[in-house]
């Protein structure tokens, strides 16, 4: 083995180590193989490729194994680690210690492994189930490796109700998997392409993120309960000299995301690149593509070591898709592409992407897809937190559509034409420079503007909020994709011809595309009047879940029940609605226990300084305008807090039906919040510093 040392003084690094640390804290594949006899692991993987129940006297090897290797690392528990519609993970820790007699022994069998059974009745529900029934399983994801974190076994698990319904987001997302490889392996030797038995989808997510010092963060009672700022005016500097992206990294930020690399690197999360972002304070890192369901599990690991190695460093993670007004929310950029068992990137155009059978009827498919359930693409990624990201600095807007580029718009125009158009030869990429060699360039340009942008081999699925599970937005376009394949197959066994399908699909469903700007007013008017649908808030967004055309989808594909549905329905309306509520009354303990008082304090202290002043003889009249100007504004915000208590109270008494209720908080409560936001903003600017109770975004933004 090579061993390469950096010398500095005394200081020696040995280059092998991050090699040999990586996935050390994951009991991958690899660890299995090494652990268990090769007679379990053929099995094991048998099971896998045929789609198979695992058998329990592999649960049994795999488990002692499992156990072992764990407990080497460290830990003294295991927990069934899965997603509730909570929107965060959960678990719970039981030890591997079990009595016996005077002494103990550790155990961990098969049937522990492949099944819990932690208490179902306080997660969201949705009606599935009432409080009384809390019996609920969870079940091991073996697609997704195992981890050793804090001392404890983490076992990647679906959860669900004791009679089958899903209760988390793993469950719908494998299940569109196998929706998604069923319906590929189908449609594809109907175009010629042999010997796919698996496709799956491949994704890569994008983490941005906002770093503030924890001393602030601690004197902000509203981003320790909302994860945003509720109050704050804009700092005299913002993002506009465009100076902190791709920047260099302040000392405390180096030092926190080395730590952050360090570590996921041990759980084998393949974190490549790490940058600052636009707005101050914001920064991104960007993991290498994997299954979607391991990357899925990566990304919620991803977030919880970001916020506790933050901690560490004095520092405070933001992963809120809008902590601060005024400048970049975050979002969490997801880069979606579909692959064969074979190493067929379906989404690879090739170089002559008219001719590449696979490619087409993927691209088809997904014009066809993005179109027919926009909706429901936009559903999927709707909350309260990314209602405040969407269409505002650099974030896309509500409106789904899809951007091709120049050249995949001339292969799309034309098959709708049946002509044969020249297509221009990609250029190379010249400086002007005479030492720099020129270089071929990509095949289209990048639209940051657009939602559902394709950027080479993939597409960028760019609307997903930062705080969100990619469960969520990846299940829905797996299931659509899946759909618009089968359909595929279904017209060609019916005696259409391939060219035939792909140019009905294409043409039908090409209003869909667009490459301009997403933040033109023009565009949303020619959206309008291409019949695209643009629901601009989550309340409006959750109306498809009702809509027979979308529940009949996801149902057929064997994705969501109709049940199910019905709850996410339920669930997603009572999240928004709690958030509304807890930021609602949050502002209102801000204003009447912190602002308010603060502010007028400083306003007695004007007002003394204009009655000294008329005592002393000296004109005042400036400061009389400055006491007025302040006491008008107090009043105001005053007036203002009175509604916004009043419509609380009415809401949270309002016993209508869960879209009602909703929409009087998003109209009612979220709209008084922000009028009372940009009244309190506009005190802030008029107070002394020194008595302004609570950090600015002066020292949020800038304080690191």
């Amino acid at each position: 083995m090579i061993i390469y040392i950096l010398n500095k003084g005394d200081t020696k690094m040995e280059f092998n180590k991050l090699v040999e640390d990586y996935g050390c804290l994951a009991f991958t594949d690899d660890v299995m193989k090494e652990r268990i006899p090769k007679s379990t692991y053929k099995a094991f993987h048998e099971s896998l490729d045929k789609g198979e129940e695992l058998s329990k006297e592999c649960a049994t090897v795999i488990a002692n194994a499992m156990k072992i290797w764990a407990v080497e690392h460290g830990a003294t528990h295991f927990t069934h680690w899965f997603t509730p519609m909570t929107g965060l993970t959960a678990e719970k820790h039981d030890a591997f210690l079990e009595p016996d007699g005077s002494k103990a022994v550790l155990e961990f069998s098969g049937k522990t492994l492949r099944k819990g059974e932690p208490d179902a009745s306080s997660f969201p529900s949705g009606g599935l189930r009432a409080t009384f029934e809390a019996r609920g399983y969870t079940a091991w994801d073996c697609t997704s490796p195992a981890f050793v974190k804090d001392g404890t076994l983490y076992i990647p698990t679906l959860f669900c109700s004791y009679t089958g319904e899903a209760l988390d987001k793993k469950t719908p997302l494998l299940r569109s998997c196998d929706a998604l490889s069923k319906a590929a392996c189908r449609l594809l030797p109907l175009i010629g392409v042999e010997g796919v038995t698996k496709v799956s989808a491949s994704v890569g997510a994008e983490q941005e993120y906002f770093l503030v010092d924890d001393k602030y963060y601690q004197e902000r009672m509203d981003l320790k309960l909302t994860g945003r700022t509720l109050f704050g005016a804009m700092a005299p500097k913002g993002q506009e000299l465009e100076d902190h992206y791709f920047g260099s990294l302040k000392r405390k930020v180096a030092a926190f995301m080395k730590d952050l690399d360090a570590e996921l690197w041990k759980y084998g999360i393949p974190s490549k690149t790490k940058h600052n972002e636009v707005a101050p304070a914001q920064h991104e890192v960007a993991c290498v593509y994997a299954k979607v369901n391991i990357t899925t599990d990566n990304n919620h690991l991803l977030m919880q070591i970001a916020q506790d190695i933050a901690k560490k460093h004095g520092l405070r993670c933001l992963l809120h898709e809008k902590p601060f007004a005024g400048v970049n929310g975050s979002g969490k950029h997801d880069n979606w592409s579909v692959i064969t068992n074979t190493g067929i990137n379906l989404f690879n155009p090739g170089k002559n992407p008219e001719e590449n059978k696979p490619f087409l009827a993927a691209l088809a498919c997904t014009i066809k897809a993005v179109d027919e359930y926009a909706e429901i693409l936009r559903m999927s990624i709707a909350s309260a937190g990314n209602d405040h990201r969407l269409g505002a600095n650099e974030a896309p807007p509500a409106i789904i559509s899809m951007f091709l580029g120049e050249e995949l718009d001339k292969v799309v125009e034309d098959i709708c034409t049946g002509k044969k158009s020249d297509h221009e030869e990609i250029g190379r990429f010249d400086t002007g420079v005479s030492v720099v060699p020129t270089f071929s360039k990509d095949n289209t340009d990048r639209n940051r503007t657009s939602p559902f942008a394709f950027t080479g081999n993939k597409f960028e699925f760019r609307a997903v909020g930062s705080a969100q599970s990619v469960a969520g937005p990846n299940t829905i376009l797996n299931a659509m994709l899946a759909e618009e394949m089968t359909q595929m197959a279904e017209a060609i066994e019916g005696g259409k011809s391939f060219e035939e399908v792909v140019k009905e699909f294409i043409s039908k469903h090409k209003r869909i595309i667009f490459n301009g700007d997403g933040y033109s007013a023009e565009w949303e008017e020619e959206a309008k009047r291409r019949g695209l649908p643009n629901h601009k808030n989550t309340v409006d967004a959750l109306k498809c879940l009702k809509d027979p055309k979308y529940i009949d989808m996801l149902d057929r594909q064997g994705v969501y029940t109709k049940v199910e549905i019905a709850s996410r329905y339920e669930i997603l309306l009572e999240n928004y609605i709690k958030t509304i509520q807890v930021e609602a009354l949050t502002a209102v303990k801000m204003v009447k226990t912190q602002i308010y008082p603060a502010a007028c304090d400083y306003l007695a202290k004007v007002s003394s300084e204009v009655v000294a002043a008329k005592e002393a003889g000296i004109p005042a009249a400036f400061l009389t305008d400055d006491a007025t100007k302040l006491a008008n504004l107090l009043q105001e915000a005053k007036d203002k807090l009175t509604t916004l208590e009043d419509n609380i109270s009415k809401a949270q008494n309002n016993d209508a039906e869960i879209f009602e209720v909703a929409t009087m908080w998003r109209d009612d409560v979220f709209g008084i919040m922000q009028s009372l936001r940009e009244t309190i903003d506009t005190i802030e600017e008029l107070v002394d510093d020194s008595y302004w109770p609570i950090p600015t975004y002066v020292d949020l933004l800038f304080g690191i």
